[in-house]
Formats: C-alpha cells, sequence, structure tokens
C-alpha cells in the first residue's frame, strides 16, 4: 500500500527561457530550450518521492516515446506506476512554458491523453489498489473524474488534497468531500469571486470556502508565504527568501511538501514551513521535476533558516 495516490495528469513540458515576455503579434529570440517532464499530477509524485514518501499514480499517457519517457522516470523514481494506462487515442499530454529572467511562467497545457482519464478508468484503478492515506487531485483531468475519484476516496476512509489548477468553480458537494484545498492567489479569487489584496482577504475568501464545506484551506501566497485556514483557526506562516531562477513547478513543490508532512503527523507550524521549504527550494534551479529537492536538502534547508520564522 502506498501511502499517498496520486490521480492526475502527465505532461511533457517544452520550455523556452526568454530575455522577457513578448507582447501579442511580437517574435522575440529565446535564450535557451529544454524538455522536462511535467504535469501537476507528475510534478507532485516526482516531488514526493524525492522526498522518500510511497507514492502510487493513476492517469493516462499516449502510446508513444513520451509516455514511455514518464512511465520509465516514475519508476526509476520508486513511484508505482501498474494505475498509468495508455491510449492510442491521443497523444501524451504537453505544456508549453516561457520562463523569463526574473523565472516567472506562462504556461499553456495541450492535454492529450489526460483528457481520457474518464470515471470507469480511475474507479477501476482505485479498487485494484488499497486504501492510501491520502488522494492528491489537481483539476489537469477532467473534473468530473476528479469529483468521482474524491467520492470513491471518501468511501474508503482516505483524506482528499486538492491543488485546484487550472481553477474552474466547484461545486458544494465537491468542496464537502476535500479534506484540504491548496488555491493560489489568482485561484482563490477565481474560486470565490472575493478580493485578495491582503492576508486579511485570503482568510476571508478561505472562509468562503469553508462555508461551502471544505474542511481545511492552505492559500499559497508565493513569495508571501501561506495561510492555513479551518473553522475554528488560522496560522500564517512567511516564505523564504530564496534567488528565483524557475517557478515552474513551485505549487507542486509546495503541495508535496505538505502532503508528506500530513502523512508524517507533524505539527502544523512545522508543516506549513516544511512546505514553504519544500516550494522556495524548487525555485532554484530550471525545470520542473529536475528542481525538486531531496528530503535531505529540505532539513539542512531548515537547519540553516531555523530563524527565520
Amino acid at each position: 500500500m502506498s501511502d499517498i495516490q496520486v490521480i492526475g495528469s502527465l505532461n511533457v513540458d517544452m520550455t523556452v527561457r526568454l530575455p522577457r515576455f513578448h507582447a501579442a503579434g511580437e517574435t522575440i529570440t529565446g535564450e535557451d530550450f529544454n524538455t522536462y517532464l511535467g504535469g501537476k499530477g507528475g510534478n507532485q509524485a516526482m516531488a514526493l518521492s524525492r522526498l522518500g514518501a510511497s507514492v502510487s499514480f493513476i492517469g493516462m499517457v499516449g502510446e508513444d516515446s513520451n509516455g514511455a519517457r514518464y512511465i520509465e522516470a516514475l519508476n526509476l523514481a520508486g513511484v508505482d506506476t501498474s494505475g498509468i494506462g495508455t491510449t492510442t487515442e491521443a497523444p501524451t499530454g504537453v505544456a508549453l512554458i516561457e520562463v523569463n529572467k526574473r523565472g516567472e511562467n506562462r504556461i499553456a497545457v495541450v492535454p492529450g491523453a489526460n483528457a481520457l482519464c474518464d470515471v470507469d478508468f480511475l474507479s477501476e484503478q482505485q479498487k485494484k489498489q488499497a486504501a492510501p492515506k491520502l488522494l492528491m487531485l489537481q483539476l489537469e483531468i477532467p473534473l468530473y473524474s476528479c469529483m468521482q475519484a474524491a467520492r470513491q476516496a471518501e468511501k474508503q476512509g482516505t483524506m482528499v488534497m486538492l491543488d485546484p489548477a487550472p481553477a474552474i468553480p466547484l461545486n458544494d458537494i465537491f468542496l464537502s468531500r476535500l479534506d484540504w484545498i491548496t488555491p493560489n492567489e489568482s485561484e482563490l479569487r477565481l474560486l470565490t469571486g472575493m478580493p485578495i489584496g491582503s492576508i486579511s482577504d485570503v482568510e476571508n475568501a478561505a472562509k468562503y470556502l469553508l462555508s461551502k464545506g471544505a474542511k481545511r484551506v492552505v492559500a499559497k501566497l508565493g513569495k508571501s508565504g501561506c495561510l492555513y485556514v479551518d473553522s475554528e483557526s488560522s496560522l500564517y506562516s512567511p516564505a523564504f527568501s530564496v534567488n528565483a531562477v524557475d517557478t515552474t513547478a513551485a505549487g507542486d513543490s509546495f503541495n508535496a511538501g505538505l502532503a508528506y508532512a500530513i502523512i508524517n503527523d507533524m505539527p502544523l507550524e512545522k508543516a506549513l514551513r516544511f512546505a514553504n521549504a519544500v516550494g522556495a527550494l524548487s525555485t532554484t534551479m530550471e525545470g520542473a521535476q529536475a528542481a525538486m529537492p531531496s528530503l535531505e536538502m529540505v532539513e539542512e534547508f531548515l537547519a540553516n533558516n531555523i530563524q527565520q520564522s
């Protein structure tokens, strides 16, 4: 049995580094180009494996070289890939990523095989595997499939964490099945329709999600850290200051850090700090999965930043 099950997307990231983001209709010369393995689901699974967690994955790739490469990489990382299906009906998903000199990114995703993760496929794979402690979901596979996966997890007594990206409106039934939801600022704004200009605004928006059924909200605030909110309390955890090179998978790394902390029963304050550290470290190198830190790196980083709280 894996401690954490990830259901989600597997993409190949085609990344170009630019001196700046260009305007509509403008052509500029890129500085570098690389192909990486990505997708929010795959990123989170790989980040968890780097931390030493026991992870299984359920998803879909095309019967192509990109799909074979991805499965091989996950296997090498120690992720259980028995729940990954292959299809001839669509290629493995791809993401087109631009990264500027400040490490900021713009991303366009073509789902490909990810769009074929239907309810029947996911349900069959979930039933084949022993119930994990925690299920991690994102929104790069069909929404209804995510909703039914959460429903199945609820029946099994499994905690559910949703990274609501890319953000779309969510109904109350789905929200009520979420033990954790981890929106960033733009996602929180879209989910609630509320302003997100201050920590107080973020807390109010998080409480709105609680009123709709979510049990715990962790708002990812980028360079400002994160804010935890439940029905009884809230806790702010500041970010770490690092030299960001590429922020592509910072949110995925944060989620992996948080999930790792949860299944290892870390106290809340320590869990948030741990998640912030994993996210921060992932921005200090290029690429998505290539930049994800090991547990040893995170522990050393935290030890060296003991006063930052």
